[in-house]
């Protein structure tokens, strides 16, 4: 395969899983946001969404307060953003356009139709009408995406390359997700209070789907270590660490090539780490060194990926 083609196929399927991503995170910032709270504990929920994208810096130079709209509006409909949901979702479509011939008819008018549904929707207003039903729509595209990408492409080359850009997408964002919401600190950098970990906790299992799979897993009231440990260590879980880091294994090995035996050897320590490893010794040294450190594999391994595969 042209690793201009494999270039295109890895990135289309990052940018829908970080439409869906993102959309999952505001969807709970948004439910969570209708409860009561002070408005200290509503900027901080927001603050936080664009802390997990890294983009405290572009926010601050177009808005002046951090708020639900201002928020939303930046990171779902925001062009100057390349992180939001309308420019993920338009990239995606290009980047399928680009490749046309490499994608089933299926997967391509799945695409194409997203991208113009969603414009419709945004000058329609449904940001603003909706918010929740919008982000629910976000994630139900995604979904059929991805099923439509399993359910009627060969599985070749191509499809190995969409499925190692959805896994190391999704890997990294439950690692950025995890991070941030265990890390909360206020205005004076100390943590917050350990009493609210319950809220915080169902925020982070609601935002992957996850609430129902503890409540089955674990038939416990929720813990921050029980959470921790599902999401980092969990191989069944499907948007654990374990889990995303095995299949992004299994799928490179299926493509590899002379030049990319390093980047294998280096997913296979990671995905041995995580299949023995002990939440208790993860937390003995700290979940945030740890997720840092797994943040910075995970982007030296996208790096080896572009380096041994792509453009």
């Amino acid at each position: 395969m042209l690793s201009r083609t494999a270039d295109h196929l890895f990135w289309l399927s990052r940018y829908i899983e970080r439409a869906e991503n993102t959309a999952r995170m505001l969807d709970i910032a948004y439910q969570t946001s209708l409860q009561p709270q002070s408005a200290d504990e509503s900027e901080q929920t927001w603050r936080s969404l664009v802390s997990i994208s890294e983009l405290n810096g572009l926010y601050g130079a177009k808005y002046s307060t951090i708020n639900s709209r201002n928020v939303m509006e930046f990171m779902v409909a925001d062009e100057s953003n390349l992180s939001s949901i309308f420019n993920c979702l338009r990239a995606a479509r290009e980047n399928a356009r680009a490749v046309r011939g490499s994608l089933t008819t299926e997967v391509w008018e799945t695409m194409n139709q997203t991208w113009l549904e969603f414009r419709r929707l945004l000058r329609e207003g449904a940001l603003t009408r909706d918010p929740s039903q919008l982000f629910e729509w976000v994630k139900y595209r995604s979904h059929l995406s991805r099923g439509v990408t399993v359910g009627t492409m060969l599985q070749d080359e191509a499809f190995h390359f969409i499925r190692i850009g959805s896994f190391l997408e999704r890997a990294d964002n439950t690692a950025r997700l995890l991070d941030v919401k265990f890390y909360r600190q206020d205005d004076t950098g100390t943590e917050r209070d350990a009493a609210r970990d319950f809220y915080y906790w169902s925020a982070v299992l609601r935002s992957v789907s996850g609430f129902e799979i503890y409540r089955k897993v674990y038939s416990n009231v929720i813990q921050p270590d029980k959470v921790a440990e599902l999401l980092i260590l969990r191989a069944d879980m499907p948007r654990s660490l374990s889990h995303c880091v095995t299949r992004m294994l299994a799928n490179l090995k299926r493509v590899a090539n002379a030049q990319s035996g390093e980047t294998l050897r280096r997913v296979g320590r990671l995905e041995a780490e995580l299949a023995f490893g002990r939440i208790d010794e993860i937390l003995a040294q700290g979940l945030h060194p740890f997720l840092d450190g797994f943040l910075a594999e995970v982007a030296d391994l996208g790096n080896g990926i572009s380096r041994d595969f792509l453009v």
